[in-house]
Order: C-alpha cells, then structure tokens, then sequence
C-alpha cells in the first residue's frame, strides 16, 4: 500500500509547492500506516530528487522520456495512474495548480477514483475519508466525502506548509510503457522570460486597482515590488483599461495565485479579485473607502490613500532590507 504524490518539476527543478505536498502526502502515508512515494516526469539530477526525503518520500519514481519536455495531459494521466496501480495507492496527491486540474481528473477516471480538489488540510476522518475544502471559488468552507477505494485529492497552494520528515529515498527508474501514439501534444515553439517573477510562482505579491487613479501612478507599485522580490498584479478593471498587461491580472477571470503576502493597493475586493487571491496566507488591503469589502477578508487594513501610504511602505522596506 502507498500514498502516490506528483511532484512536478519546472526545468529540472523542484518549487516550494513541491515540497508541500510531498509533506502533505507523508502526512496522509503516515495516518494510514503505508509508505510515501512520489512520481517525477522528465529529466530531474539526483541532488533534486533527494530533497524530496526531506519531507518524507521513501521513494521516488522517475519517467524520463524525451518526449516529457512538454506537458501532454494524456501521456501524464497515464505514468501517475500506471504508478499507483503498480505501487497499490490509496490516495493520490496533485498540487491544484494548472497542471493538477488537466491531469488529476484523467487520473481519476483511470483508477475510477472519487477525486476531491481544492483540499485545504489534511481528511478530518479516514473511515469514511472526509476532507475539507474550498467552495464557491474560495469563498466558502466545505467537506466532500469519498466513497471509492482509490482516493484523489487536489491540494489548495500554501494550505499546508512544508513538514520537514528527514529520511533516506531510494530513486528508481520507472518505464511507463508509453508509445508514440501517447502523446498528442508537440512543442512548437518556446518563448521563455527572464528577469520577471511570475506570478503564480511569487511568494509575495504587490497589487493595483482602480484605486491608483492613473496607470502613471504605478511607479511605487513597482519600486516596492523590487525592494522587496515581490510579483506585480492588478485587477480586471485595470487590465481592461490597458493600465497594464493582462498577464498581472490576478481574480476569478485571471490568475489564480497564494503568495505567502498579498498586498493590495486601491483594490474594492469585488468577490471576483478574492477569488483568485483569497488562498494567500496573509493579505494586506490599503484603501480609502472604509466600507470597501477587501477589509472584511484582509488580515491587515490601511485606511488610506495610496499615494500617502506606499511611499511610506517603500521607505520602509528600504530600511528593513538595509538592516538584514
């Protein structure tokens, strides 16, 4: 018996998100008294790999095909299940990022598995296995139960954390038996961009709104944004009036993001931005209205402008990376 975890990897590399469900997965093996076992696609070093026992995988799996440069949902559906049948999972694991939400449902139909997503911790019960999770697009707490013998969860980003479990991994080979007519999905062209923190990526977020008045009165945005390593984001409002690039906007109809800091400056908190931002784990809301609803959901509140307010952020920061 074992619980089956994806670790994705972007490049050869292993995230913070990675790392988070590993912990996630050995806390679940744990539980269930089976052994951790992660699955890696593509081409990943072995220093990479081990990282994965610092968390609690006793196992790694590793599909390496020249073909797994590029994500082919249908290929991916077909290692992960292929896995967990050979290795008799009882639950597996996804991140419920883009690549979880193409991927574990095909898994699901493969293992004829109940699937739960957006999972936000780990099952209140395990007979019958009961877990907790987003609902209404992250504006509501629920619990789904599943029935079937095979169980597949979706975990909500930055909803658990990373538990550190050292312990040895043994790294196998694994050969999934794919033939060409596997994949269906061929790169033709890669644009890559460099100097940029994506989004989905940041630990930390700084973000616009309607409230900013202009697109010229982004200089602070961004010189805080520097300061402090942070994404840039704003809202559709601002993306639709060309402010800015419709890569930053961030909601229901964007990018779904759960930095660790979410700061939002002269953002209303219309449900559609919460949707896409609530799973941060501490969101700071500057605004002038008092009565604007990102208060109700912000951990901290600056009632304010924001012209007032960010320069003094910005001066801030500088003093505090200046004194680490």
């Amino acid at each position: 018996m074992s619980v089956i975890v994806y670790t994705e990897n972007w490049d050869g590399k292993f995230k913070k998100s990675s790392y988070e469900l590993v912990s996630y997965a050995h806390a679940i093996a744990t539980e269930l008294g089976v052994e951790t076992i992660a699955v890696s696609i593509g081409q990943v070093a072995d220093d990479q790999l081990n990282v994965l026992a610092n968390y609690g995988a006793t196992k790694v799996l590793c599909a390496i095909n020249e073909k797994f440069t590029v994500l082919d949902n249908a290929a991916y559906a077909s290692v992960i299940a292929r896995a967990a049948k050979a290795n008799n999972a009882s639950v597996v694991v996804f991140a419920n990022n883009f690549t979880g939400k193409a991927v574990a449902p095909r898994v699901a139909v493969k293992l004829e598995a109940g699937m739960a997503n957006s999972v936000t911790a780990l099952p209140i019960s395990f007979d019958p296995f009961v877990v907790p999770k987003n609902i209404s697009n992250g504006k509501a707490n629920g619990k789904q139960q599943i029935n079937s013998e095979i169980k597949v969860i979706s975990l909500a980003q930055n909803s658990f954390g990373l538990k550190e479990n050292e312990g040895t991994l043994t790294i196998e080979a694994y050969d999934a038996e794919l033939d060409d007519s596997k994949f269906s999905t061929q790169l033709v062209e890669k644009n890559t961009v460099s100097g940029k923190i994506i989004l989905t990526d940041a630990e930390l977020v700084v973000s616009g709104g309607r409230g900013m008045k202009s697109p010229d009165n982004w200089g602070p945005i961004e010189e805080l944004a520097s300061i402090l390593g942070a994404g840039i984001a704003c809202s559709r409002p601002v993306a639709d009036e060309g402010w800015r690039p419709h890569s930053e906007h961030v909601g229901q109809t964007g990018k779904v993001i759960a930095p660790n800091l979410y700061i939002a400056c002269g953002i209303s908190g219309a449900i559609q931005h919460l949707a896409g931002v609530n799973s941060s784990k501490v969101m700071v809301a500057i605004n002038t209205d008092p009565e604007a609803p990102f208060f109700e959901a912000a951990d901290y509140g600056i009632l304010g402008d924001v012209k007032t307010v960010l320069p003094q952020l910005v001066e801030a920061a500088k003093k505090f990376k200046a004194h680490q």
